[in-house]
């Protein structure tokens, strides 16, 4: 039997970055800052993954600095560097659930601040 859950709240450290493939499947990556229990403590970044349904609502409203909750699972990217022919690996949590926890005001200003960059 296994377990590999995560539950992360935290803050948007950037804009969702979004791509759309030709088979229809849409994928968004963010970085998340996650604060740590001393308030002179660093926060804990992050880096995830939605894709489907959870992308397109990062997309439209998601922003930097966004409060976040989200439920996923841990996942390990690898590859071989081109470079230096060096394996190596990146934590990525993909994202199953995402939760909007700013105000519903500060979710519509995002929303409409997305629709104003057009």
């Amino acid at each position: 039997m296994g377990l590999n859950v995560v539950n992360l709240v935290g803050r948007a450290g950037a804009e969702p970055d979004i791509r759309f493939f030709e088979s229809g499947n849409v994928v968004g990556n963010v970085s998340l800052a996650v604060d740590r229990p001393k308030r002179d403590s660093p926060p804990d970044w992050f880096r995830l993954e939605f894709w489907g349904r959870d992308a397109e609502i990062a997309k439209d409203y998601v922003r930097k600095g966004s409060l976040i909750g989200i439920t996923g699972s841990l996942k390990i990217d690898t590859w071989q560097d081109r470079n230096t022919g060096m394996q190596r690996s990146n934590p990525v949590i993909r994202v199953s659930r995402l939760r909007l926890l700013g105000s519903k005001r500060d979710n519509n200003e995002a929303a409409m601040n997305s629709y104003q960059e057009f």
